[in-house]
């Protein structure tokens, strides 16, 4: 469920001032349309405390673990020998962003920037566009959020051993095509 959800977070930007994100305030949202024999049943879920910071030449690197998703949350505890599993990534997104961009925003501006972002599940890694808002909240923060709707393949996710496996962990078996994700995170100046 974390490599599902993980689709816009990599998108998050770098600055010249060192910037990280604030895990109180930063999340991914999903819905995942679980085809059932009643008919499609959408299920939300969130991948929350997203932490990361972003080195000066504008790289941040964001491993997602399932123990900042709700899944932990819907299952319920996990056996001993499963614990470790959940601080393990199941994602690790990369991207780089122009940090002087982010630095010259004004309060109350916003900037669309189309970010390259890198997503390692697994054995495979997948590298995607994805446009990102940045909007100046304070000199020492700035919102980030999905500048255009985006919804990840369901088939693909489907496809991903990693993410099968989490997603039958969950109990879905088949899921519908499209899965919308939405970005909401603040970076803050260190």
């Amino acid at each position: 469920m974390v490599a599902l959800l993980s689709g816009p977070l990599a998108a998050l930007p770098a600055a010249a001032a060192a910037w990280e994100l604030d895990p109180a305030q930063s999340r991914v949202a999903a819905t995942v349309v679980q085809i059932a024999p009643e008919g499609p049943i959408p299920r939300q879920h969130e991948v929350r405390r997203l932490s990361g910071t972003a080195e000066a030449d504008g790289t941040l690197v964001l491993p997602l673990r399932l123990a900042q998703s709700d899944v932990i949350e819907r299952m319920g505890p996990l056996p001993p020998w499963l614990s470790g599993f959940t601080e393990r990534p199941m994602a690790t997104l990369t991207t780089r962003f122009p940090p002087a961009r982010l630095d010259r925003l004004s309060v109350g501006e916003s900037l669309v920037e189309v970010l390259t972002l890198s997503v390692r599940t697994g054995n495979s890694t997948r590298t995607e566009p994805l446009a990102v808002r940045f909007t100046r909240e304070s000199p020492e923060r700035v919102r980030v959020t999905n500048a255009e709707r985006v919804a990840l393949d369901g088939r693909e996710l489907m496809a991903d051993p990693t993410l099968r496996s989490v997603m039958l962990l969950l109990g879905y078996e088949q899921i519908g095509d499209e899965v919308p994700v939405s970005l909401d995170a603040v970076l803050v100046k260190r």
